[in-house]
């Protein structure tokens, strides 16, 4: 909802247009609009939900939930560093596997080989669309590899 929220408010800055017209403005009010109603929805569904036998729902999955946001954190970090604190770029594959490893953390009973495959699948696969197929600009390796 919140994302929603701040793409809609982001997009009054833009000349907002109509449906004939439509302004650079346009899309982003109607994507975030309908972003935070959707979230609306998903809210007011999980309040509502029962479990078959009446019980309360359970805990929160504090761990999935843990891992999922600091994989997603240090994805961004690694793969475009920071500069004011002189953290340097890692690159697209060392990112992706940081990613895949902390993100199958998550699930209680992850296995290392099984893992570091589809972090290879990926990292192959991400190289191939986003380097090779569509020459994204972003560092792949690490800076003090590539001198950058």
């Amino acid at each position: 909802m919140v994302m929603g929220v701040a793409f809609a408010w982001g997009a009054t800055n833009y000349n907002i247009g109509d449906a004939a017209r439509m302004g650079p403005g346009y899309f982003p009010l109607l994507l975030g609009t309908l972003m935070a109603l959707i979230g609306v929805l998903i809210t007011i569904k999980a309040l509502l939900a029962q479990t078959p036998d009446g019980d309360k729902i359970g805990a929160w999955a504090w761990r999935p939930l843990f891992y999922i946001i600091a994989a997603n954190f240090v994805f961004g970090l690694l793969l475009a560093g920071m500069r004011s604190i002189s953290f340097p770029a890692f690159g697209l594959i060392i990112a992706i596997y940081a990613l895949t490893f902390i993100a199958s953390m998550a699930q209680a009973n992850w296995k290392f080989l099984r893992t570091f495959y589809l972090a290879t699948t990926l990292a192959v696969g991400s190289y191939l669309v986003f380097v090779m197929a569509l020459a994204l600009q972003f560092p792949v390796w690490p800076d003090f590899i590539t001198g950058y």
